[in-house]
């Protein structure tokens, strides 16, 4: 079987070669790109983490990398977000936001900033990168695959940023109805390699939540919906169990891409549609 093509995405916010020597040892053809048509074509998208939220979605946005993105994602193309990469999966983050007054158009004129007095208001129908307010707050829309907002942890009791070895607790662990794929031969409560100082907060869907970990506050390590992953943490840099989650991420591609059945946890992945096995239903 050929190794799967997967595209690390390059935003120009840091050196990549980890990600991708990462990918390379679980067995995949890994390559750094920038070109929007390279990162729609491919078999298989990471998007890492390096930078603040809104830097790296404007870039992708002012570089048409975010709609290149979710071509290949509507085209059926697993995607995995490292850090930074699965908090732009959300729908608003505010990292880095631009305070008011500093949003200029292209002539230098102020550019008006979509307002609701809504505060859960996530900026539905707003382009990715496009900076808004919801009940004063500011904010910046993400790629919006995934239902929630990302934040900063609370560094009341615990410092942050949240730098090192954590647990992380699987959602479904043992049962195969709702076991996470990217998490195939991973042991619940694996201790893998965190830094960070924001991540999913708790209006994200937990429908799509794959694990959680503990620190300052309960947040999704990692999500799951139908082809699209992310982990808050590292896989890069956490030793054997991240190299089994990139494994796992790099089968995923190989078995989409050939339309082959992939197992795992009882679960049949046939292509990109999933279905329990002996249920002989479908679903995304």
């Amino acid at each position: 079987m050929d190794a799967p093509r997967i595209a690390v995405v390059d935003y120009h916010k840091g050196n990549l070669s980890s990600v991708v020597r990462g990918l390379a040892r679980a067995g995949a053809a890994a390559y750094a790109t920038d070109n929007p048509d390279e990162i729609r074509s491919a078999e298989g998208l990471v998007l890492p983490g390096v930078g603040s939220f809104y830097d790296a979605i404007a870039y992708m946005s002012e570089s048409g990398q975010d709609r290149a993105v979710m071509d290949a994602v509507a085209d059926g193309a697993p995607f995995l977000g490292i850090c930074l990469g699965q908090q732009l999966l959300l729908e608003r983050g505010d990292e880095g936001v631009p305070v008011a007054g500093d949003n200029e158009g292209a002539g230098g004129g102020a550019v008006a900033v979509p307002c609701s007095d809504d505060p859960g208001w996530r900026g539905d129908g707003l382009a990715p990168g496009t900076v808004f307010e919801a009940a004063g707050r500011r904010w910046v829309r993400g790629l919006g695959l995934i239902a929630g907002s990302c934040t900063r942890l609370d560094g009341s009791r615990l410092k942050v940023p949240h730098v090192g070895w954590d647990q992380i607790h699987l959602v479904g662990a043992g049962a195969s109805e709702s076991a996470c794929p990217l998490f195939d031969d991973v042991a619940e409560g694996a201790n893998v390699y965190f830094t960070h100082s924001f991540a999913a907060d708790q209006d994200t869907d937990s429908a799509v939540v794959a694990a959680h970990t503990h620190y300052t506050r309960s947040f999704a390590s990692a999500i799951w919906k139908d082809r699209v992953f992310g982990c808050q943490f590292h896989p890069e840099k956490s030793s054997a169990h991240g190299l089994q989650v990139l494994r796992n991420f790099a089968s995923i591609v190989a078995a989409a891409r050939d339309g082959a059945s992939y197992m795992v946890a009882g679960r049949v992945m046939q292509g990109f549609v999933t279905r329990q096995a002996g249920d002989g239903g479908e679903g995304a």
